[in-house]
């Protein structure tokens, strides 16, 4: 039995002001079952991917869902997390509790609030999801992180600083057309390409165009069985679904390669019996754009280390051979960490009922997802399609 995505709700991300937690939910969740055409007492349980990790005073989030309805009282609620993939962990254990015949219908929500933190304690709240006792000291936080990755990919493979400015200013362009991004500005190349007061240097290599934004969103959908989704206004089936989880410390790991996001995108694929050349497109975890730029290798793209040749000639822009991030991803979009991947299984679905409008990729039937937490650490990968 496999799991449909049969509605849907997106906030615009951004600097949120007057909004909280608590209220990002609650009209994210209304905005799902609306779009369902069901009502809070047709489901049977509720998944909230909110990470915290310091950025909201409130940590005990479950039932916050409840706010939404009277009608969800008594309903089983659980949050979960798992770093920056935390929206599509909520996804995938509600894709597990529809499999398991244990619910018919699951609510799924999204949150996260950031930008009412100071900058330095966001640093420290994000550096959270690295491995502390080895890498807690990095300076710049996470981005110090992903600034090594990249210096180390740089020196292995040669400076790749003109790929990364390709992929940068492909999803800036690609946010414009995107209502619910963040940030709707085509920056260019050169400016993505060149160092300046507006775009200065943030760690290593990588610029301020190179990082994804602080955000607070939330998203929402609704999950049941294929038997009920087909008797239902839309149905977007799962046809792979994988989570790969890998060491925490990087010291562990070959870090270029990436390695739980290969392996998740080869069960996905090998799940729903297709190859990544039969995909229309694909939402990945660019939460910097040397992570986009090995996840082009990890995902069957390119060979080890010949990823910016894929940036470069243009291969993943709209209407290329695989259109990459068409919503803008992470770097245009925003990254409201519980919200992202609850937002990419979002997009994918209004892309793949040909509801996306601006961002819409021609013939889309075929969406792969790409969600990450840490620097591939939790790796979860799903392959969509529309039966209805």
């Amino acid at each position: 039995m496999t799991a449909c995505i049969v509605g849907w709700s997106h906030l615009p991300f951004g600097k949120l002001e007057g909004e909280t937690v608590e209220s990002l939910i609650v009209k994210a969740a209304v905005g799902a079952l609306d779009h369902a055409g069901i009502g809070p007492g047709d489901v049977d349980e509720i998944v909230l991917g909110h990470f915290n990790a310091g950025f909201s005073p409130q940590d005990f989030t479950a039932s916050l869902v409840l706010q939404a309805s009277d009608a969800f009282r008594f309903k089983p609620a659980t949050r979960v997390e798992n770093a920056c993939a935390t929206g599509s962990a909520a996804v995938h254990q509600g894709i597990k509790t529809i499999r398991a015949g244990a619910a018919r219908v699951v609510l799924v929500v999204g949150v996260e609030k950031m930008t009412s933190t100071p900058g330095p304690e966001i640093g420290k709240n994000l550096l959270k999801a690295s491995y502390l006792r080895e890498e807690g000291e990095i300076p710049a936080g996470f981005a110090g992180v992903f600034g090594q990755i990249a210096a180390a990919y740089f020196q292995k493979h040669g400076d790749q600083s003109d790929a990364l400015a390709m992929i940068a200013a492909k999803n800036h362009r690609n946010g414009v057309n995107n209502p619910y991004a963040q940030m709707r500005k085509d920056l260019g190349y050169d400016f993505c390409r060149q160092e300046s007061e507006k775009n200065p240097f943030v760690a290593g290599p990588l610029k301020r165009t190179d990082c994804s934004l602080v955000s607070d969103g939330a998203a929402a959908l609704v999950l049941t069985d294929t038997q009920t989704a087909l008797k239902m206004k839309r149905a977007v089936a799962f046809r792979g679904a994988a989570h790969v989880q890998d060491f925490l410390p990087i010291s562990k790991r070959d870090i270029l390669l990436f390695e739980g996001c290969s392996e998740g995108w080869k069960r996905a694929l090998d799940q729903a019996g297709v190859t990544v050349d039969d995909l229309s497109f694909v939402e990945t975890h660019d939460c910097f754009t040397i992570a986009e730029l090995i996840e082009y290798e990890a995902m069957g793209l390119a060979k080890p280390g010949e990823g910016a040749k894929i940036a470069l000639e243009g291969q993943t822009e709209m209407g290329g051979r695989l259109p990459v991030n068409p919503s803008g991803g992470l770097k245009a979009k925003g990254h409201p960490i519980g919200a992202s991947g609850v937002s990419m299984h979002v997009l994918s679905s209004m892309q793949l009922m040909g509801e996306a409008g601006g961002i819409q990729v021609p013939n889309a039937k075929l969406a792969g997802i790409f969600n990450m937490g840490g620097a591939a650490v939790a790796n979860y990968v799903s392959v969509l399609e529309r039966i209805k």
